[in-house]
């Protein structure tokens, strides 16, 4: 992580301490000129904090990123930040909504929506944010204002357990003795969008800290019918006291978002705002303590531990087409569904560090647990003028589901130092998982379900890598390493080919499903030229055997099912400089994302279904070996400029351009368009973004600034699938036999401005 100017003593003296500690010869050599010693840069290797180690020690290419940077950017959240600024990054607008966007990186997903195979562990403070009930991540909830440090650690690496396929994001929150002050931020601009940001810092006696921040958002969005509401809320409190650290947090989130989704192509080009039908909205709430605390045992050692509670509360209310429609009997066109998920969890890891000899060595346990509780209802309905689904009869519960997921760990990590300039990385995580699903619907209120299920998944995945500092400036690296994730409740309640979900709904029976397993190789090269000129080349594969795939047989229909093998491999180039009037970066990223076995797959709109000898299911479509995965663009290019006119005034750019996409429900890559009723040629063109900042300081407490985002207004489209489209140009349901097959893609953000300030209050 790049250090602000707030920490970098502390993380400098940290990082000089772990240089010393793995290399004690030549700290004894150079004890004289340790004046001129250059700043040590360290990212944390295990999720517990107190763990740190030079990222130039790191067999991988890490990335790091801290709030000066996140500020200067303007992102409304993270994953926008992360678009704009990581290399290999990528989001997909599925659902049309700024906070629920899918985060690609290097062909592995962390989304909020049930049905995206999740494959990136996400982390804050130490505690891993992925929902038990399927994986994924609410981005809503994550407090930006609190946010410090941000490293992702690529690969499939053991040390951050579950979900970590192809990589982990590690936040770490902000401190009132690092952060300290009272500042109050407004923004407001296009879409209606009115946010407040309210942050508070300082020390508590000699020894103690407190952070605040209060955040929040109203906007109407920029498509039809699509207002939101955000509320996040952190606290902290700490102490260092002699050889004794804590810190006590609070995070609460109450959030109401609306995304409607993908549109027809038909009827993207009558109007770009309007929706396919409403509502569609998710209303996330959610409070947790966490408590991380070290004890330095000596010199040598250091005990550290995490602990953490977190409550949880999410409903969903989606108006579709009804499929069973039928207007000859006067039939309802719409359908409500309704979800409620309740979550309980909590979970305690310890470690234990220590240096001896030419090894710094971490130990640690861990067990986390989760409870859930699953409602889905149904109700049918009529479609009044603006596609809202109107229902008119009572609600029926179509499933009730209890969950539980225990997941009890051990893992190791050894930092080798061979030679003064070669590191040997070894590490290892032990993960026994315990899934149990009761079928209550069935139990309680006789409904035809069979849900009740119970699944035991073990694995022991190890990971090794080497460093070798080839020169001061020249440092080559690589590495293996294995991951592993448990099926969720929810996957095991919908895997049923004969009875396929309504997502992020209904559920049906449960075949068992295997764990996913995933193998990644790295390879590469970093250093820095004069005048501070860095950059980075690497190589990476990742195979993924028995991936949990959601297997799609419509627009929200469909089942989980395990995949033989997927298979992503790519190449990284970067380069960047910073200088006292400018910051830049450059960075290209090549990835190959495909399908590594064959397989017969559902989509019902693709024009080569039931054509093939090997597939004749109905709807089935034939996947071959080395067919694309869908939603990843090939290539990505991305600039990144911040240029100091002034001391107090600065002009940035960020230019990011992707290369085109293959739609879901055209895996194959078969589908054919027949040019008549727009379904589409099974993939997105590629497209270029260009965003412009500034910000001005009038004087020591107020600051201006103000964003442009897609300059140019160039319309593009993010994601899309095949599907079957149930209204005519005019908006007009028809009946099930005139529905047509057609390409369904998720529209951008036009154009967009926003103006805001920054003010310091008090001293």
């Amino acid at each position: 992580m790049r250090l602000s100017k707030k920490t970098t003593t502390k993380h400098r003296l940290i990082g000089l301490a772990v240089a010393a500690a793995a290399c004690p010869a030549q700290a004894q050599e150079q004890a004289a000129p340790a004046a001129t010693l250059a700043t040590v840069e360290v990212v944390g290797a295990m999720p517990v904090p107190g763990t740190e180690v030079p990222k130039d020690q790191m067999p991988s290419n890490v990335q790091t990123a801290d709030d000066a940077q996140f500020r200067r950017a303007q992102s409304l959240n993270l994953p926008d930040f992360m678009a704009t600024r990581l290399p290999s990054v990528s989001v997909n607008e599925i659902q049309g909504n700024p906070y629920q966007l899918d985060v690609n990186y290097r062909g592995f997903t962390a989304s909020p929506l049930l049905g995206t195979p999740q494959g990136l562990s996400v982390y804050q403070d130490g505690v891993r944010i992925n929902e038990p009930f399927g994986d994924v991540v609410n981005w809503d909830l994550i407090p930006k204002a609190a946010i410090a440090n941000i490293t992702l650690l690529p690969g499939s690496n053991p040390l951050f357990g579950l979900n970590t396929l192809g990589g982990a994001l590690s936040l770490q929150t902000k401190r009132g003795d690092t952060h300290p002050g009272t500042e109050l931020e407004l923004q407001a601009g296009s879409f209606g969008r009115v946010s407040t940001e309210l942050t508070h810092g300082r020390k508590l006696g000699e020894d103690g800290h407190l952070f605040l921040a209060l955040g929040g958002l109203n906007e109407d969005g920029w498509r039809d019918h699509s207002p939101s509401r955000v509320r996040q809320l952190f606290a902290k409190v700490g102490q260092d006291r002699g050889k004794l650290s804590w810190d006590l947090s609070f995070t609460h989130g109450d959030n109401k978002l609306v995304g409607n989704g993908l549109l027809p192509e038909s009827m993207l080009l009558q109007n770009r705002e309007q929706v396919y039908t409403r509502p569609d909205r998710t209303t996330n709430r959610m409070s947790m303590l966490t408590l991380n605390a070290s004890y330095q045992v000596s010199d040598q050692q250091t005990i550290s531990m995490t602990a953490y509670t977190r409550r949880s509360r999410y409903s969903t209310l989606n108006g579709d087409l009804n499929d069973d429609f039928d207007p000859a009997e006067n039939g309802n066109a719409g359908v409500e569904n309704r979800t409620k998920t309740r979550q309980q969890g909590e979970g305690l890891a310890l470690q234990s560090s220590f240096t001896a000899g030419i090894h710094r060595f971490t130990f640690g346990a861990s067990v986390d647990r989760a409870r859930t509780r699953f409602t889905q209802t149904e109700a049918e309905g009529f479609l009044d003028p603006t596609r809202a689904v109107v229902p008119q009869e009572a609600a029926e519960v179509d499933a009730l589901l209890a969950g539980k997921s225990r997941t009890a760990s051990i893992y190791f990590h050894d930092l080798v130092t061979l030679r003064p300039d070669l590191q040997l990385t070894l590490s290892g995580r032990y993960n026994d998982t315990r899934v149990t699903t009761r079928d209550e619907g069935r139990a309680l209120l006789g409904l035809s379900t069979t849900l009740d299920g119970e699944g035991r998944y073990r694995k022991f995945n190890p990971a090794a890598g080497l460093t070798w500092q080839v020169t001061p400036r020249l440092t080559a690296y690589g590495g293996w390493s294995q991951g592993n994730r448990a099926p969720s409740p929810i996957e095991l309640g919908c895997s049923d080919p004969l009875n396929p979900c309504v997502l992020p709904n209904a559920l049906q029976s449960d075949p068992p499903l295997k764990q996913v397993v995933s193998q990644t190789f790295e390879a590469g090269l970093r250093g820095t030229f004069d005048p501070g000129l860095r950059w980075n080349a690497s190589v990476f594969r990742t195979v993924n055997k028995d991936d949990l795939l959601f297997v799609s047989s419509g627009l929200s229909r469909g089942y989980f099912s395990n995949f033989g093998r997927t298979l992503r491999q790519g190449v990284e180039l970067g380069v960047g400089q910073q200088t006292k009037e400018l910051d830049w970066s450059l960075s290209y990223s090549y990835l190959r994302a495909r399908y590594d076995s064959p397989a017969c797959l559902v989509s019902e709109s693709n024009s080569s279904a039931e054509t093939g000898p090997a597939c004749t299911g109905e709807g089935e479509i034939a996947v071959r070996r080395g067919d694309r995965l869908p939603g990843l663009p090939a290539h990505q290019l991305k600039f990144n400029v911040d240029w100091r006119v002034t001391s107090a005034w600065t002009l940035g750019a960020q230019y990011r351009a992707y290369s085109r996409q293959t739609v879901r429900g055209d895996e194959n890559g078969a589908h054919v368009p027949d040019g008549l009723d727009f379904n589409g040629s099974g993939h997105l063109g590629g497209y270029a973004l260009l965003d412009l900042t500034t910000s001005w300081k009038m004087n020591r407490r107020v600051e201006l600034f103000a964003k442009v985002a897609n300059v140019f207004n160039r319309r593009y489209a993010s994601a899309g699938q095949l599907g079957r489209n149930g209204f005519d140009a005019s908006g007009a349901v028809l009946p099930p036999d005139a529905w047509r097959n057609e390409q369904f893609v998720a529209p951008g953000a036009p154009r967009a401005v926003w103006l805001g300030m920054r003010v310091q209050l008090g001293a």
